[in-house]
């Protein structure tokens, strides 16, 4: 697949419905000045609408509508979507996903159900729904028209002035890591950061497949896929720098030390990229340029909740 030419083609076709998010240079967060792209400021607090628009717009939408299972920023995304372009939607999360991204898809007015467990058992369900409803799946991570939205992002960025020799981004089941380096293609280095408690790639780069995992922890609603996309595994095997894990402890410093330095509220998966450069899990070279992507704000409890 050319994947350069759908990225582009996708940001073409998403742009008049998705924000053109910041960036932001830090100098106290880590030893040396870090570029920050916020993210977290897209549409529904994460990354996520950028495939669900490039999914919506490719083709055609069947009268019944859409489904999507996720633990939580998918879904809402999905769900805000959709409602965008006038189609049906129904969402299914697993209880993990917790009040404050449950609200959230409920306010853009789409069908939620709630679903006891995690994120694999919410997918079962979506996919039942849409064998016996006949609406169209829309995959949280491993899609191409998935990939090469959340592609768009880093296309941005480059065209932002993006400057670093490497960039930071955090995985769970791989659609904008895999969208990162599809676009990247080895053009600079990507390290990826998982959970300690969620190792999807790094597990699969080990066992070289996607393999199950358990998925546990402070990020497991954004993070805990059980399996990695095969789309990223692909990619990642091609193009990816090295991955490498944080813990929990890590991952709320993170969070803690961008609200407190820059007032940036992030839940903690939009703070675990961050985290591998306070904790030491990554050590950049001297003179090495390092950019982070903050990837989704919906933290719970909800402030305003």
């Amino acid at each position: 697949m050319d994947w350069k030419a759908e990225i582009a083609t996708a940001a073409e076709r998403i742009d008049a419905h998705v924000q053109r998010t910041p960036l932001m240079q830090s100098a106290v967060l880590w030893d040396h000045p870090v570029e920050l792209k916020l993210e977290h400021m897209q549409h529904t607090g994460s990354f996520k609408a950028r495939g669900a628009f490039n999914t919506l717009l490719s083709g055609d939408v069947p009268a019944a509508g859409v489904v999507a299972a996720s633990g939580g920023n998918h879904g809402a995304a999905v769900a805000y979507a959709a409602t965008r372009l006038g189609h049906r939607a129904q969402i299914f999360v697993p209880e993990i996903a917790g009040p404050a991204k449950i609200a959230l898809i409920e306010r853009t007015g789409a069908a939620l159900t709630v679903v006891p467990g995690e994120y694999a058992n919410a997918l079962e369900q979506a996919r039942a729904y849409e064998a016996e409803t006949g609406a169209m799946q829309i995959h949280a991570y491993d899609a191409p028209a998935t990939v090469a939205g959340q592609g768009t992002m880093m296309r941005e960025w480059e065209q932002q002035g993006l400057e670093a020799d490497t960039v930071l981004i955090a995985v769970g089941g791989g659609g904008l890591i895999a969208g990162a380096l599809a676009w990247l293609q080895g053009a600079r280095r990507i390290i990826a950061v998982e959970p300690d408690s969620a190792r999807t790639l790094a597990a699969a780069l080990d066992a070289g497949a996607p393999v199950d995992v358990e998925a546990s922890g402070v990020a497991a609603n954004a993070l805990g896929a059980r399996r990695i996309g095969d789309i990223c595994l692909g990619l990642a095997q091609q193009h990816l720098a090295r991955s490498l894990t944080v813990s929990d402890d890590a991952i709320t410093e993170a969070q803690h030390c961008l609200w407190q330095s820059h007032r940036l509220l992030v839940e903690p998966a939009g703070a675990t990229a961050l985290a591998a450069l306070r904790s030491g899990a990554y050590r950049p070279d001297p003179g090495e340029r390092v950019a982070v992507l903050l990837c989704g704000g919906n933290i719970a409890p909800d402030p305003f909740g």
